[in-house]
């Protein structure tokens, strides 16, 4: 059985959104949290082709449910559009949503309804050291990261591996973010090797094969915009 460790992100009390990488433990966070949310998983691929569809089921499925009740809506950037009836549930039946997402970029580029500020923001993050306490490993830390995947794997280099692959493919070339998409997989690990250094762009260009107005637009994709709101409450919550 895989360890679970406590995480640091406390349940807010409303509505919010909840963003980070995939295999962070976003998911199995908030079923942990809000055992007895209703869960609407837009990975599941026919009900996701349900909605893509007929969105007026999604509104029959929150109809359904007492006022003021918990809904998880996991992979919400699958289909933004949902956010449109979120809103209005959010105000006719007090509905509170925890609202799952991994690219919050997405959401940004379609110009999507964010819901003007019903809901909040929060990022959860790969494993800190307060959360894997005695499982911390400076070492392991720096070769693999802390992601919980990869944390509790007996093979993390290949699991890494298949991580990063799983990346390319599926935030990368599925949302169309990259022209050259074999350039920026060679971005990857050239860049890894800075980790903690200063950043040349030019440098990083060279070796990696790519022009380095390329790195710059690469470097310029993998900003993280933060709200001041996702670092409050962070306290031992569910575990």
């Amino acid at each position: 059985m895989s360890k679970a460790y406590i995480r640091l992100l406390s349940p807010p009390k409303q509505s919010f959104f909840l963003f980070g990488l995939r295999g962070v433990g976003k998911s199995t966070w908030a079923r942990t949290c809000f055992p007895e949310a209703s869960r609407i998983d837009l990975l599941d691929q026919s009900l996701h082709g349900t909605f893509l569809v007929a969105p007026d089921r999604f509104a029959d499925r929150l109809r359904a449910l007492r006022n003021g009740s918990w809904v998880i809506v996991d992979e919400i950037q699958r289909l933004p559009g949902l956010l449109n009836e979120v809103h209005r549930f959010i105000e006719d039946k007090k509905l509170r949503f925890i609202l799952i997402g991994s690219s919050a970029r997405k959401l940004r580029s379609a110009g999507v309804n964010l819901l003007g500020g019903r809901a909040l923001r929060r990022t959860m993050h790969p494993l800190l050291p307060e959360e894997l306490g005695g499982d911390f490993s400076i070492e392991r830390a720096l070769q693999y990261g802390s992601l919980p995947i990869v944390q509790v794997s007996e093979s993390p280099t290949d699991t890494l591996l298949a991580y990063a692959q799983m990346y390319l493919r599926e935030e990368i070339q599925a949302e169309a973010q990259l022209r050259n998409l074999s350039g920026f997989a060679r971005f990857l690990p050239v860049a890894a090797l800075f980790q903690g250094q200063m950043l040349n762009a030019a440098a990083l260009g060279r070796d990696a094969g790519v022009q380095r107005t390329t790195v710059n637009g690469y470097l310029r994709s993998s900003k993280t915009h933060w709200s001041p709101t996702e670092f409050q409450d962070t306290k031992p919550g569910c575990e």
